[in-house]
């Protein structure tokens, strides 16, 4: 496994990360918990998780399956790099949602408290509060750093400016500011490319993609429907029918390199500049397996030249518009 500081921090994580989303409505616990214990033995001790995690009904339960985990003991969670997010609502009361100075402190406290831990290593905000001012959400953060409660803070889903705003808001404050970002990022959707990545990368923030294999779609899907497994549903259906070609085009091309495309899809990221580490997130281990794969697949000048004609992206950003 490789390592690498996140963003400009001294804080050393994994090249992959372990994302739990699954945990708990797709993936029972005890399989949940062999898996973490497997991604440690593989050296991936970067976790990924949020306070919303384990559906509409059950919010909270993934942190639940995490906590338990940590609980057996093995030092477990001091292996562990553990990144966790508050934004989403968890009840239909107010104040229980966004990011106030109540809310930021309400739900660290119930992370703590359903991850059986005393601190974060990184707490994320979800989504950018448009109606909560930069100077409250650092004053409130601050606050728990202060008392340990968090190491370091990131962003999820900001756009550039959010991330500007953000961190000039904290260099007036002299607070530490973000140190990650984390959005979807792709060979399908490379949007971030055009002003989040170079914001990202200006203020010295590591880069967390998720959703690398786009929902399934650069895991070889035309392949499993040839083999009469259907695999894309709903919006990925949609998105299948309109780029169909660039993804036959894509796994005719890894079948030329002797690779699986999902691994193709996390080693590109792997080898764009900007990116710490994406976010794998197996059902099973299986899956887990298959993205450690990615990581021993090596692509050329020429392979990632071809990847870009497929998928063209934007390589005159942040000034792209204009060219």
């Amino acid at each position: 496994m490789q390592y690498t500081h996140l963003g400009r921090s001294g804080l050393k994580v994994s090249r992959l990360c372990l994302g739990t989303m699954n945990f708990g409505p797709q993936t029972g616990e005890p399989a949940a918990h062999s898996m973490m214990d497997a991604a440690l033995d593989s050296g991936i001790n970067f976790f990924d998780t949020a306070n919303v995690y384990g559906g509409s009904g059950r919010r909270g339960w993934t942190e639940e399956i995490l906590g338990r985990w940590f609980a057996t003991g093995g030092e477990r969670r001091e292996r562990t790099v553990l990144a966790t997010k508050l934004y989403g609502t968890m009840t239909d009361r107010p104040n229980e949602s966004k990011l106030s100075a109540l809310n930021i402190r309400r739900a660290l406290d119930a992370s703590l408290k359903r991850l059986q831990t005393d601190y974060i290593d990184l707490y994320q905000f979800h989504h950018v509060d448009r109606n909560t001012p930069w100077d409250e959400i650092w004053q409130a953060t601050d606050v728990a750093v202060q008392q340990g409660k968090i190491l370091y803070s990131g962003s999820s889903n900001f756009a550039g400016w959010h991330i500007a705003h953000a961190q000039e808001a904290a260099a007036r404050r002299h607070s530490n500011g973000l140190v990650s970002e984390q959005s979807i990022y792709n060979l399908l959707t490379r949007a971030v490319e055009l002003e989040v990545i170079p914001a990202a990368q200006q203020y010295g923030l590591g880069f967390i993609p998720w959703s690398p294999l786009h929902g399934g779609l650069l895991g070889g899907v035309l392949k499993t429907e040839r083999g009469g497994v259907r695999r894309a549903e709903g919006r990925a259906l949609q998105t299948l029918k309109t780029h169909r070609d660039q993804i036959r085009q894509y796994e005719d091309f890894a079948d030329g390199l002797g690779e699986d495309p999902g691994d193709v899809a996390l080693a590109w990221l792997l080898h764009q500049p900007a990116v710490t580490a994406p976010i794998v997130g197996p059902r099973t281990q299986e899956q887990l397996n298959s993205a450690l794969r990615a990581l021993t697949v090596t692509l050329d000048a020429d392979a990632l030249k071809r990847l870009d004609e497929i998928f063209p992206g934007h390589r005159t950003a942040p000034e792209d518009y204009a060219w």
